[in-house]
């Protein structure tokens, strides 16, 4: 995660748009991101990671590293 320390705001959108794009269904994707969020946002309690990335950001990048690399999933 520290490479995604220094994204601005158009980075973001960007990527996300580029995971909407990847989905097959916007509605589908939207509500796993939702749920990935609100799940990391409970798990990480403790952990203090970088403040500056919110859950919802979090859940994007994942989830766009996951869908173009997952490569990084397999064990």
């Amino acid at each position: 995660m520290n490479k995604n320390k220094n994204l601005d705001s158009s980075q973001i959108i960007y990527k996300t748009e580029e995971l909407l794009e990847l989905s097959h269904n916007r509605y589908r994707i939207t509500i796993q991101i939702a749920n990935r969020a609100k799940r990391k946002k409970y798990e990480d309690i403790n952990i203090i990671e970088d403040p500056l990335i919110k859950p919802i950001i979090r859940a994007i990048l994942e989830m766009l590293d996951e869908i173009t690399q997952p490569e990084i999933i397999i064990d």
